[in-house]
């Protein structure tokens, strides 16, 4: 082994890894991002773990950097551990993003943050623990039908709920177990889909749209949502970026979710700065041509973050 290899672990949650008994049906979306950034990375000097987030703190000064971008399950009351897994590796090894963006970002009051400097966000209503009471009152503070509510500290649409005016009130499981944001439902995320601008190192990489399955909201491939590569137009380009550089650091890699309000305005529905899956089958060469079609060795999107990342590292 070439021992001037730089080594990087990709963080996975345990439920993405060989031998889980319970593996999510998306684990498919590991192998492909894995299989686009390791050779490009490996161009870079750089070789690729994937190991599970939980076991990071004990081998993180065998490494060079860490990637959290699988952890899928930190949010499903697993913050705190989660956080002090982090704390831990960034004493022993470079972690991207850093740790002080993951605190920053952990919990979606940033939107808040982000909204008072001007980013135009769906509105919300953030409470510290979901009750029926709070919820009759979002449906009069914004005039509308249909509610989303969502757990602050949350992913994947996992204990979110879409309530209609008058249906019976969800199920304690159903929602979110602690502090929530609740928002007006905008339909054109049914309509017209869910939009996703990938930046690496600064740098805009690629965009697609997500649409969710015929009769659902959700737009994640684990509830039979689907994606489309998406050119966008100048001025969409304009207002993703006028997001992102609302920020006072420069993340290593960051996804801005967007949905389209009845006004035509781009609204912002995520800023994802811990483990954002980079649909890296929508950069440009997402494929290859000849002798390396499929490996993703030319994938531009995988070369950015390789690139991105062998500069932190010095290489």
């Amino acid at each position: 082994m070439n021992k001037n290899l730089k080594k990087i672990a990709i963080l996975a949650s345990g439920n993405l890894l060989p031998g889980h008994p319970d593996l999510r049906t998306d684990v498919f979306e590991l192998d492909e991002e894995i299989g686009k950034l390791r050779p490009a990375f490996a161009a870079y000097g750089m070789e690729l773990d994937v190991i599970n987030w939980r076991d990071a703190p004990g081998v993180a000064a065998d490494y060079d950097a860490m990637l959290p971008l699988l952890v899928w399950d930190y949010f499903e009351s697993n913050e705190e551990e989660f956080l002090r897994a982090m704390a831990q590796i960034c004493q022993r090894t470079e972690l991207y993003n850093r740790f002080d963006i993951i605190q920053w970002n952990i919990n979606k009051s940033y939107l808040e943050n982000l909204s008072m400097q001007g980013a135009p966000t769906i509105p919300s209503r953030r409470v510290e623990h979901i009750s029926e009471a709070e919820v009759q009152s979002a449906f009069s503070d914004f005039g509308c039908e249909q509610l989303v509510i969502k757990p602050d500290i949350g992913g994947g649409a996992w204990r979110q709920v879409l309530y209609k005016k008058g249906d019976k009130y969800p199920a304690k499981d159903q929602l979110p177990p602690q502090g929530a944001l609740i928002q007006p439902f905008l339909k054109s995320v049914v309509t017209e889909g869910e939009y996703s601008f990938l930046y690496f190192g600064g740098s805009f990489s690629h965009a697609l749209v997500k649409r969710p399955k015929d009769g659902d909201y959700r737009v994640q491939s684990i509830y039979g949502g689907r994606e489309e590569p998406y050119e966008p137009s100048q001025q969409e380009r304009e207002q993703a970026r006028a997001v992102f550089d609302m920020l006072d650091f420069t993340p290593l890699y960051a996804r801005v979710d967007l949905l389209r309000a009845d006004d035509g305005r781009l609204l912002l529905i995520e800023l994802e700065l811990i483990e954002p899956y980079l649909y890296l089958e929508f950069a440009q060469n997402a494929h290859g041509d000849g002798a390396d079609k499929g490996d993703g060795a030319d994938n531009k999107g995988a070369q950015k973050l390789a690139k991105a990342l062998a500069r932190k590292l010095g290489i």
